[in-house]
This record gives structure tokens, C-alpha cells and sequence, in this order.
């Protein structure tokens, strides 16, 4: 038997042999893998995964086939950035893609020479990510939400939608990086259309309900959401029930939000973020710099409102805002 097995080798070695030089080096092509950290929940997320898959498809890439995606999500827990981004490291992957801008700015920290593609930053340069939105300049490259004045946007609608409003209550985290900035450009809007800020913080997702019930003795309030935040986007669905067991009017930056119960939501479509991130993912992978690919900013933002929620909150919207509306549920 031995024998037999000896001799099966060497007629193998010398078939192989037998082979040109040029086939018998031929390797099959190494398939990329890239990494997706979402700081939320699979479910919480799924539609934002799925439009950066589909992305993928029209650049020509089959998850399975010739692209692996390696999942993984921090179930709204910030600090699992760091070993989750460990893990994509120790799987093999050649860039990372995620959202906001503290979870970039971990992920780089563990990751430092990783290419990583960033969606749905607010402040790329604010925040250290990158020089310039034209030239990042480092490993870091992708999709922004940053635009001027959109919260003064977002606050005129709110006063469009309900006239009689007399303050607005920003549900945030002061913590996030940007955030006093953020907050200052909301008060400025809010001095511009004569109404008060009140502040109601949440650092945690436990922290939610406790901020907002502190609003219940103030009338004539609505509600601003901080954007991005990932543990309130994660919460967005008790956010919106809270919102309307108060009988406040809302607004956020997703129409998520809207789906899921929330008043009205102004802001670019991070679906479509997602999509246009493959596209630098493509990139990358054809040999291009992170630090050359200029970051891009969004140039349609769209109003969502929930037709529903404004009836249970006897709100009668304006034909004049209704027109406007990009989507209604």
C-alpha cells in the first residue's frame, strides 16, 4: 500500500512538471474582504447595509463571490469600537467601513494605516478626520452630512408645522465631538425665529426617557434630535413613542424616524450614502489613496413627514409643507 501511495505521488509531481511554467503558477485571484462596523444593531441598521451591498453590486461586486463582507455592531455600546475594530483587523480586511465621527476616530486609533470609509460624518475636518474635504490626506475618506445652516433648517420647518411654537427641546450628548458647535448654531437659529433651547441630555440610551420627562411641565415645546448620535438613532423607535405620548412635535435628520413614528425629519438620504460609499470602496481596492479621494458632501436633502402622527397631535400641516414633502407616511 505504501508503494502504491508512493507511486500515485510521483505520477502527480510529474504531471505537474509537465505543465508549462506559466499555468503551474497560476494562483486563483485573491478575493477582498471588507470590513463593516455599525455602531447600532443589525436590524437598527439593515436598511443602511443593504444599500451599501447594492452599492457594491453596480460596481460589479457579488457578497460570497468576489467580495466577503465581515459584519460586526457595538448593539449600541460604544466601547466595543475598539475590539470590534481588532477583530476586522485580525480577519484579514483591507478597509473598514463605518459611520460617525467618534466611531471613525476609534477605529483609526486601532486601526491606523487601515483604509476606512466613513458615511454620515458631520464635521470631517472639525473633527481631525481629515485636512480638507478636497484632499483628506490620510487613510480616511468617504461620505459627509455637513451642511451649512441645516439645523436653522430643520428649525424653521418645525416653526412652519406649528406656528404657535414657543421653545424646542435638543435631546444630545454633549460628549460627541462637535456637539457645543452644534448646539450653538441651533441656539443662533433659534434666536433668529424668537424661541428658547431647552437642553435635555442623554449620553446613554437608560438616560432617554429620564431627559424627556423632564419636558413635561413646559407647553408649546417640540422636540430636535441630535444627528448623527448612533444610541439615539439606535432608540429612534421609543424616542418617537415618547415624542407622542408627550404630544410633541418632532424632528429628526432620518425619515427613519418618521417610519417610526416621529413627526417630520430634514436631511440628506444616508440610504443613499451608504450606496455611494461602495464607490470609493471600488476605488480603493483598483489601487487608489483614501487620501486622494475627495470627501463628499451631500447635495439633495429631503422632507419626510408622518401624516398619522401629525392627526394624534391634532397638528393640521401646511398645504405649503406638504408640497415640499419628499415622502409621506
Amino acid at each position: 500500500m505504501v508503494a502504491r501511495r508512493q507511486r500515485r505521488l510521483l505520477l502527480a509531481a510529474a504531471v505537474a512538471l509537465a505543465l508549462p511554467a506559466g499555468v503551474r503558477a497560476q494562483r486563483p485571484p485573491r478575493v477582498p474582504r471588507i470590513g463593516i462596523l455599525m455602531p447600532s444593531t443589525a436590524a437598527g441598521t439593515a436598511n443602511l447595509v443593504g444599500a451599501f451591498v447594492e452599492g457594491l453590486g453596480e460596481h460589479g461586486y457579488v457578497e460570497g463571490s468576489n467580495v466577503f463582507l465581515e459584519y460586526r455592531y457595538t448593539e449600541g455600546h460604544m466601547d466595543r469600537v475598539p475590539a470590534l475594530t481588532l477583530e476586522l483587523v485580525r480577519a484579514n480586511v483591507e478597509i473598514i467601513v463605518s459611520t460617525t465621527d467618534p466611531v471613525i476616530r476609534a477605529i483609526q486609533r486601532h486601526a491606523p494605516t487601515m483604509p476606512i470609509v466613513m458615511v454620515n460624518s458631520s464635521d470631517p475636518v472639525g473633527s481631525g478626520l481629515v485636512k480638507t474635504l478636497a484632499r483628506p490626506g490620510g487613510n480616511i475618506t468617504g461620505v459627509t452630512n455637513l451642511s451649512p445652516e441645516i439645523s436653522a433648517k430643520r428649525m424653521q420647518l418645525l416653526r412652519e408645522a406649528v406656528p404657535q411654537l414657543e421653545r424646542v427641546a435638543y435631546l444630545w450628548n454633549p460628549d460627541l465631538p462637535g456637539a457645543a458647535e452644534a448646539y450653538g448654531e441651533i441656539e443662533a437659529a433659534a434666536r433668529t425665529l424668537k424661541l428658547q433651547v431647552r437642553s435635555a441630555e442623554a449620553r446613554r440610551a437608560e438616560d432617554i426617557e429620564r431627559a424627556l420627562a423632564a419636558l413635561a411641565s413646559a407647553p408649546a415645546t417640540a422636540l430636535l434630535v441630535q444627528a448623527p448620535n448612533p444610541v439615539l438613532y439606535t432608540a429612534r423607535k421609543r424616542i418617537a413613542e415618547l415624542a407622542r405620548e408627550m404630544r410633541l412635535p418632532s424632528i429628526f435628520n432620518r425619515w427613519e424616524y418618521v417610519a417610526d413614528g416621529g413627526l417630520m425629519s430634514y436631511g440628506p438620504n444616508v440610504p443613499q450614502m451608504y450606496r455611494r460609499a461602495a464607490g470609493y470602496v471600488d476605488q480603493i481596492l483598483k489601487g487608489a489613496a483614501a487620501a486622494g479621494l475627495p470627501v463628499e458632501q451631500p447635495s439633495k436633502f429631503e422632507l419626510t413627514i408622518n401624516a398619522q402622527t401629525a392627526k394624534t397631535l391634532g397638528i393640521a400641516i401646511s398645504r405649503s409643507v406638504l408640497l415640499r414633502a419628499d415622502k409621506i407616511f
